[in-house]
């Protein structure tokens, strides 16, 4: 009674079934050299296109521009930075570029915003304000800094002294 009521697979059946698992397969090498970031869902930082290459070989390394505001103390300007080798007007070159250089991975972008929906505590970190352009690693860095809650403080904090040390 009971294969009465089992499905009839005919060789053919089989034959298909099989014939797209072999397809599968097939594809598995290619996946499996795919960056890490398509596995994942990550986003990585997009390609370095041929016009900020030209831009970085024009001045000759990584550059930004730091704009501070509302930090007080005397830490409100705007700071020019180059790394390797490091000059500028930032008050810490050597500091800032270190600090840019330990936060840098592959794959991942440096001046990142925080995620959509990240969970952050209700933290108000001050009114301090920070815009950063320029070029790092070969791309191009157009990114925007406050203390409005846990996350972008942390985020602001990575980047001392990069961005002034607001922590009292």
């Amino acid at each position: 009674m009971l294969q009465d009521m089992l499905p009839v697979i005919s060789r053919a059946h089989i034959a298909a079934v099989a014939a797209a698992a072999l397809s599968a397969l097939s594809a598995a090498p290619a996946l499996a050299a795919a960056p890490a970031a398509v596995h994942s869902g990550v986003s990585a930082p997009p390609p370095v296109r041929p016009e900020d290459r030209a831009a970085t070989t024009a001045t000759s390394g990584d550059h930004l521009t730091v704009t501070v505001r509302h930090a007080g103390g005397g830490r409100d300007g705007r700071y020019r930075l180059s790394c390797h080798p490091g000059a500028g007007s930032h008050p810490d070159v050597g500091g800032a570029c270190r600090t840019l250089d330990r936060n840098t991975r592959w794959g991942r972008d440096t001046f990142a915003p925080v995620a959509p929906g990240q969970m952050c505590t209700m933290l108000y970190g001050g009114p301090a304000t920070a815009h950063v352009t320029g070029v790092w690693a070969g791309r191009p860095v157009d990114a925007t800094y406050d203390r409005s809650n846990g996350c972008e403080i942390d985020r602001w904090d990575r980047l001392v002294p990069l961005l002034p040390d607001l922590r009292a």
